[in-house]
C-alpha cells in the first residue's frame, strides 16, 4: 500500500497515507471550471446503484420477448448466466474504479490502459458510452409510458392511445426527473433512500402476493420448458441466445455508479462496494422473481400475448382491476426513480467528456453552476436530446425504438474495451499498481471470464427477436451501434485527434 501514499490518481485525487481526500487539481491542458464537491456518502451511493438497475422492475415490463424466444429455460438458466456473467464484469470494474475513480470511468481506462494511440481509444470510447447513456434516458421513460399506456388500455377497453400521447408522457417523464436533478444536493440522500426501499418492499409485496394468489405452475413447466417457434425462429439455440437479452437488459447499467466519482466521500472504497452489491443484489433479486414470475403465471397463452404481460400475470393472480394497477405501479414507480439517477450519471459523463474537450463547445458544457454546483449545462444538453429522441416517436415508432435499442448493446461494448486493455497489461506484466480494492491474483482469470460473458452478450444482441424480419420488427442495435462508432471515427479525422486531451493518468509501469 506504501504507493498510495504518493499516487495521484487521473482526476486529481491525492491519497494520503491516512485516506485523506484533497480537494482536486484540474489537470492539465484541460478545460478552466469548476469541480464538484464530494458529499455522496456510502449509503446514498449503494442506492444510487440498486436504482440504476432495478433488475427486478425493468424485467417485469420487458419479460414478453423472453417468453416467446425460449420461455422458461431461457428466463431460468439465463439468468444463472447474466448473474455470474456480470458478477466478473462488475468486479473487473470496481477494481479499475479503485486504481482511477474517474467519472469518465470506461473512456478514461481505455485512454489510460491502451498499448497504443491512448487518445483515439478514449475519444471513441467517450462517444460510445455517451451515446449508450443518452440513448437510455429515452428508454426509460418509453418503458414506463408503455406500461402506463398498457394500464389505461387494461382499465378502459375501449381506449386506443395514439403515438402522440405516449411522446407527451414520455416528455413528462424527461422533465420531472430534470427538474428534480436541479436540486440534486438537497434530494439526494432522501430521494435515495426512499427509493431503495421502495425497491426491496415493493419486491417483497410482488413476490408474496403472487405466491399466496396465484394458480401453480408445474416445476416441469419452470425448469424444463424451452418455448419453439412463437417467434419465427426454428433453431433452440437461436431461440435460446435471444431471449437471454431480456435477462441481459435487466443486469445492465452498473456502470452508473463510476460517473458520480467526482462526488462521493472516500471514493476508492466506496465506489467499488456499490458497484458490486448493486450488481450481485439484483441478480439475486431477479433470479427470485423469475422463479416466482414462473411458477404463479397463470395461462401462459394469454399473458404471452398480451400488450403488457405482467399485467396480464397480476390480474390472473388476484382478479381484481384495482389491485392489479396497484402491483403494476409500483414497478413504475421504482423505474421513476431510476430516471433521477440516470440523469443524475448521465449529465457527469457528459460535463467530465466536455472538461477533456471531446465534446464541440466543450467549454459550456464543462460549466458547474456555481450555487447548484452541479453540471447545469450538461444536464440541460442531456435532457433536450433524450426530447429530441422520444419526439420521433410520434412520427415513426420503429425509427424511435431503433435509437433506444443501442444502450445495451452499446454498454457492453463499452465494458469490453477497458477489460480487454486491463487483462492485456497483467499478462504483460505492466498492469497499474492496485487500489484499496483489488482482485489479487485472481484478476486476470476474473477479466477473461468478463470478456467471454459480454462477448457473448454482444454476438446475440443484433439478431432480430422475430420473423420474418420487418422494417416493423428488425433489430437496429447493430446498424446503430455502426453508425455512431462511424461518427465518432469522423469526429476524431476531423477535429476530435486535435481537440481531445486525456488528463495526466497514473503511472504506468512498463
Amino acid at each position: 500500500m506504501e504507493e498510495l501514499k504518493s499516487e495521484q490518481v487521473s482526476n486529481g485525487v491525492e491519497v494520503s497515507g491516512h485516506g485523506v481526500e484533497l480537494d482536486p487539481v484540474p489537470p492539465q491542458d484541460s478545460v478552466p471550471s469548476q469541480v464538484l464537491d464530494r458529499h455522496i456518502n456510502l449509503s446514498s451511493i449503494i442506492n444510487f446503484g440498486l436504482l440504476v438497475i432495478v433488475s427486478w422492475e425493468a424485467f417485469a415490463v420487458t419479460f414478453q420477448f423472453a417468453l416467446l424466444n425460449g420461455g422458461p429455460a431461457t428466463m431460468v438458466y439465463g439468468c444463472i448466466l447474466v448473474g455470474i456473467g456480470s458478477t466478473f464484469v462488475s468486479l473487473s470494474l470496481a477494481e479499475l474504479a479503485s486504481i482511477d475513480p474517474a467519472v469518465g470511468a470506461q473512456y478514461r481506462w481505455a485512454a489510460h490502459l491502451a498499448p497504443a494511440a491512448p487518445r483515439f481509444w478514449g475519444l471513441i470510447q467517450g462517444w460510445l458510452t455517451l451515446f449508450a447513456w443518452v440513448a437510455g434516458l429515452a428508454a426509460g421513460p418509453a418503458l414506463m409510458a408503455e406500461t402506463i399506456m398498457g394500464m389505461a388500455a387494461f382499465n378502459y377497453p375501449n381506449y386506443t392511445p395514439h403515438p402522440y400521447q405516449y411522446t407527451l408522457l414520455m416528455w413528462a417523464l424527461i422533465i420531472v426527473p430534470f427538474v428534480f436533478n436541479l436540486f440534486f444536493r438537497k434530494l439526494l440522500n432522501p430521494f435515495e433512500l426512499i427509493g431503495g426501499l421502495c425497491h426491496f418492499l415493493f419486491f417483497i409485496v410482488a413476490i408474496v402476493t403472487l405466491a399466496v394468489l396465484a394458480e401453480r405452475s408445474t416445476p416441469q413447466f419452470v425448469f424444463q420448458t424451452l418455448t419453439e417457434g412463437l417467434s419465427g425462429w426454428s433453431d433452440p439455440g437461436v431461440q435460446w441466445g435471444i431471449g437471454l437479452l431480456t435477462v441481459t437488459y435487466a443486469v445492465t447499467g452498473f456502470d452508473g455508479t463510476l460517473h458520480m466519482s467526482d462526488e462521493v466521500k472516500r471514493v476508492r472504497t466506496r465506489l467499488p462496494k456499490s458497484i458490486i452489491i448493486a450488481s450481485v443484489s439484483n441478480s439475486i433479486m431477479l433470479f427470485a422473481f423469475i422463479i416466482c414470475l414462473l411458477f404463479c403465471i397463470g395461462d401462459i397463452n394469454k399473458v404471452s400475448t398480451a400488450p403488457v404481460p405482467i399485467i396480464e400475470t397480476f390480474y390472473q393472480a388476484t382478479k381484481s382491476v384495482n389491485a392489479t394497477n396497484f402491483l403494476v405501479s409500483m414497478p413504475i414507480i421504482v423505474l421513476f426513480f431510476t430516471q433521477f439517477n440516470a440523469y443524475a450519471s448521465v449529465s457527469r459523463l457528459t460535463w467530465t467528456f466536455a472538461k477533456d474537450k471531446g465534446l464541440p463547445f466543450h467549454r459550456t458544457f464543462a460549466y458547474v453552476h456555481p450555487t447548484l454546483r452541479i453540471p447545469l449545462n450538461a444536464l440541460a444538453l442531456d435532457c433536450t436530446i433524450a426530447f429530441l429522441l422520444v419526439t420521433i416517436y410520434i412520427g415513426s415508432s420503429t425509427a424511435f425504438e431503433a435509437i433506444i435499442s443501442l444502450q445495451g448493446m452499446a454498454l457492453c461494448v463499452s465494458y469490453i474495451t477497458p477489460i480487454t486493455f486491463i487483462a492485456w497489461r497483467r499478462i504483460f506484466g505492466t498492469a497499474p499498481p492496485p487500489g484499496p480494492f483489488t482482485l489479487g491474483p485472481w484478476g486476470l482469470l476474473c477479466n477473461l471470464l468478463a470478456l467471454v460473458y459480454l462477448i457473448l452478450v454482444v454476438i446475440w444482441m443484433p439478431f432480430p427477436t422475430m420473423l420474418p424480419v420487418t422494417g416493423s420488427n428488425m433489430n437496429y442495435a447493430g446498424p446503430v451501434l455502426g453508425f455512431v462508432i462511424l461518427a465518432a471515427l469522423v469526429d476524431w479525422m476531423i477535429s476530435g485527434r486535435k481537440r481531445f486531451k486525456v488528463p495526466v493518468a497514473p503511472k504506468i509501469h512498463e
